[in-house]
């Protein structure tokens, strides 16, 4: 389990947030796990520590809503990132 806060939910923002920042570490692993095809339960129990036996509901709105944002930061928040980076 990754020794990290985070929301059951993102924040959700046309930009970059505070929170996208602080959890790239965890997007890239959720990013990582979806292109190996490993089971949804087993990534939201060790990135995040909740188990899915016991809040399924939770574990997977956790799951799908960090994974959508991690995905958005591949297609559009990057840009925002190679913009600072070229300052």
């Amino acid at each position: 389990m990754m020794q990290t806060t985070f929301q059951d939910e993102p924040p959700v923002s046309a930009g970059l947030t505070a929170y996208d920042r602080e959890h790239m570490v965890l997007y890239l692993r959720l990013l990582d796990s979806a292109t190996d095809g490993a089971d949804w339960r087993e990534a939201v129990s060790i990135l995040f520590g909740i188990n899915p036996q016991c809040e399924p509901e939770r574990a997977r709105h956790v799951h799908d809503s960090h994974l959508a944002r991690a995905r958005w930061m591949t297609e559009q928040g990057y840009r925002q990132l190679v913009r600072e980076g070229s300052h």
